[in-house]
């Protein structure tokens, strides 16, 4: 799938943000600068360049887990090498018809005769207010309590693939093995739970695309690149109201 293809599933585009988009972002210290793509495409920026425009976030405000799993994604340094992708399928027991990860390409022309190769990463975004887990009617896809990621119990999954369908990234398949629907989970079972500190697609990124760590942290890495001064983010597909955990910027 490229992301074109991406784009268009359910591509409706917004004319206004909802409030509630608007304060969640602002309560992660994130400004929003624009809309791009039809709306699929959130700019944000640090809210210490734009305060005088919105105003402070609240400093009351908490995250509401601790940690708050969060990745970063520059994308302009990926070079679409798949070691991300190897690793998630070694690490994760990925059947070889399904995904944690991909890496989307487009291809745009920059002048008469030259064209530019553009990769993004995409992965579950691991949403504030996920879709999937709305609709699911056994309750097996769910958000940790504790670190909000969006996991699934294969128990519970009745194989009604509703969650698939209501997902805005098109981040699930279904687990012939397991008859279940799977997907990432930033590595919870395989990695975080044992002491591991990355994911395995962040670990084995050579050009270190993929920066994962707690959002809610001012000294993690992730904290710094998504509120570094006068650096533009951006989420995808904000128009779902889903109010992703993975960013998007330039190195």
């Amino acid at each position: 799938m490229n992301i074109n293809e991406l784009e268009k599933l359910n591509n409706e585009g917004v004319e206004h943000l909802p409030s509630l988009e608007r304060r969640t972002f602002l309560r992660a210290g994130l400004a929003i600068t624009g809309l791009f793509m039809g709306g699929t495409i959130l700019s944000l920026t640090s809210v210490r360049n734009a305060e005088s425009a919105v105003g402070a976030p609240p400093k009351t405000e908490k995250y509401p887990y601790s940690p708050h799993y969060s990745m970063v994604m520059r994308q302009n340094l990926c070079v679409d090498c798949e070691r991300c992708m190897e690793a998630c399928v070694q690490t994760n027991h990925v059947p070889p018809y399904g995904w944690r990860t991909m890496i989307l390409e487009r291809v745009r022309e920059i002048g008469p005769k030259e064209k530019e190769t553009i990769f993004m990463p995409v992965l579950c975004n691991q949403c504030n207010e996920p879709p999937c887990v709305r609709v699911c009617p056994t309750v097996a896809t769910y958000k940790d309590k504790t670190t909000g990621i969006v996991v699934m119990d294969s128990k519970k999954c009745i194989g009604c693939k509703t969650c698939m369908a209501a997902c805005p990234y098109n981040a699930r398949y279904f687990n012939e093995e397991i008859r279940a629907v799977d997907k990432c989970n930033f590595c919870y079972d395989t990695r975080l739970s044992k002491g591991k500190k990355d994911t395995a697609c962040v670990e084995a990124c050579p050009a270190k695309v993929r920066v994962f760590g707690d959002l809610s942290d001012p000294n993690s890495e992730v904290y710094k690149l998504v509120h570094r001064p006068e650096t533009t983010v951006w989420v995808l597909r904000p128009e779902t109201g889903a109010l992703p955990n993975v960013f998007y910027m330039n190195a």
